[in-house]
């Protein structure tokens, strides 16, 4: 169990740090970064993590699927740790050489939990941690500039499409790995939990596409989009399972993913406004 006890305290630390920046800042577009940049780290992790297995995690969080603890590791340090440092570097404007002490940081975690037998690499090394950091810190200043001069053309759709791509992930991938709520099985890799979770990684990816292209459309009635996306959600579970992809395993399984479907298409329609907005200093 002491596994677990590292990465509470990366989680604790990052927490805490996490409200910090609120506390201080306390405006949306500091919150729309903080997404933003947890966004991009799905992505990157979908990539190297998901599909190129690059490293694995062994946080024991999770004890009935190694792949599911893994994967809550890579969210913990990955989508949660980084995302929040590079939230702090760009609302607070720090330089390069904050950017390189906060890398050199985390290549230093990164080689304890390696001595701790706690994390290991595949192909992954310390080397790509170090050099890739102070870019992905230096892209959280490049958008931080993007939501303070709001827009209408690809800067503001990629935005958009990143903050959604992370409640969306969050709120589809979590539950699979906690509750086991469904499993689906495309067969690209023998381990299932990682075959589970990179078609979920993928269908995340494609639902916040379709959230992000129905809020640009004009609905004459506004309703009939809540429709659609409940109804589309619904068809495509049908499909997988009909196809045997999708093994839904609770009762309220569909419920909550069309549930989800609503959701989304309501925040989406509110965050692409918010993002068009001329920032203020008015409160979260």
């Amino acid at each position: 169990m002491h596994n677990s006890y590292w990465y509470y305290a990366l989680l604790v630390f990052s927490t805490s740090l996490f409200c910090f920046i609120l506390f201080k800042k306390r405006n949306t577009q500091t919150l729309f970064l903080l997404l933003t940049m947890i966004g991009m780290g799905f992505i990157i992790e979908t990539i190297i993590f998901n599909f190129l297995g690059c490293y694995k995690y062994n946080p024991n969080f999770i004890q009935h699927n190694t792949f599911y603890d893994n994967n809550l590791g890579a969210f913990v340090s990955n989508a949660f740790s980084l995302p929040i440092v590079a939230t702090l570097i760009a609302t607070f404007h720090l330089g390069w050489i904050w950017m390189v002490l906060f890398s050199g940081l985390f290549v230093g975690i990164e080689w304890l939990f390696l001595k701790l037998h706690i994390y290991s690499h595949n192909w992954w090394r310390l080397a790509y941690t170090g050099l890739g950091l102070p870019f992905y810190f230096a892209t959280a200043k490049i958008y931080f500039k993007w939501i303070l001069r709001p827009s209408k053309g690809f800067k503001h759709n990629w935005m958009l499409y990143l903050i959604i791509g992370t409640i969306s992930c969050s709120a589809h991938i979590l539950p699979i790995i906690f509750f086991s709520n469904r499993i689906y099985t495309p067969g690209w890799f023998e381990d299932s939990g990682r075959d589970s979770i990179a078609l979920a990684a993928i269908f995340y990816l494609c639902d916040s596409l379709f959230y992000c292209l129905m809020s640009k459309l004009n609905w004459k009635m506004k309703w009939s989009k809540y429709i659609l996306a409940g109804l589309l959600m619904y068809a495509v579970n049908q499909v997988l399972i009909e196809f045997g992809i999708l093994h839904s395993l609770v009762w309220w399984d569909q419920p909550y993913y069309v549930g989800l479907a609503l959701l989304l298409t309501m925040l989406t329609g509110i965050v692409d406004k918010r993002l068009s907005r001329v920032p203020s200093k008015d409160h979260i």
